[in-house]
């Protein structure tokens, strides 16, 4: 497993593209920095992170044979994996925020943002980029945002938790072209809120309901009113909490 250390650049989901671009890049290559300056998350939305505080990493990964249609299995295992990796660590009440932000109880520790490359209605490759929140305290004005420091208390070693997470994606990854049901049902099995009555926003409004599950596509399952069952894309529908 090739890990590329930085001391700073912008963004290692785009170093890594980049280099990939270039030239041709080993499976699970890794790209991880002390500073990011310009990371990103889900939307377009900007990353938060302290140099030399927290885990900020990108993992390229080839597939043979992922379709299309099938690409949201791969945001579930990469969140399976570092839920089982923080596990591990004893991290309390993990749970996976939907599509793939990482909570302990409700507050936000990690964020998941997937690029993938697509050839012919297939998933050639992909780059995962995950912002882990380590020894981080302060965040401004960020009240749902939290670490693993300020957690248990603990200051944890980016290095061993890098290998960890690392480790666990590959074990994941293995799955990855098999039965999606399996994944689909552990990844369930750890969705935040689900079947707990809760309140959305979307454009026409707000609106209450209970989170089922998801959709092959990745799609959010949510009960509303006279029982009738409803799916939601990310760019529709917002959970408050």
């Amino acid at each position: 497993m090739r890990i590329i250390k930085l001391n700073a650049t912008d963004s290692t989901n785009r170093f890594l593209r980049n280099l990939s671009s270039e030239t041709p890049v080993k499976d699970f290559t890794t790209v991880v920095t002390n500073d990011q300056t310009k990371g990103r998350g889900q939307m377009g939305t900007s990353w938060q992170s302290q140099p030399f505080q927290n885990l900020t990493f990108s993992v390229y990964k080839q597939f043979g044979a992922v379709r299309f249609e099938d690409q949201f299995k791969i945001s579930m295992v990469v969140s399976l994996a570092i839920v089982k990796a923080l596990e591990h660590l004893n991290i309390p009440k993990l749970s996976i925020k939907w599509p793939n932000d990482i909570l302990s109880a409700n507050k936000k520790i990690c964020g998941v943002l997937i690029e993938n490359v697509i050839k012919q209605n297939r998933i050639e490759s992909s780059i995962v980029g995950v912002g882990l929140n380590v020894n981080q305290t302060i965040y401004d004005n960020l009240p749902q945002a939290s670490s693993l420091k300020s957690i248990t208390g603990v200051h944890y070693d980016l290095d061993e938790i890098l290998q960890l997470i690392l480790n666990q994606l590959k074990t994941e990854m293995a799955f990855i072209e098999n039965d999606t049901f399996a994944i689909q049902e552990t990844y369930e099995e750890y969705l935040f809120r689900k079947e707990k009555p809760s309140t959305f926003e979307k454009a026409e409004g707000l609106f209450s309901g209970i989170i089922k599950g998801v959709s092959k596509e990745g799609l959010l399952k949510v009960m509303v009113e006279d029982q009738i069952l409803e799916t939601f894309d990310l760019k529709t529908i917002k959970l408050l909490y």
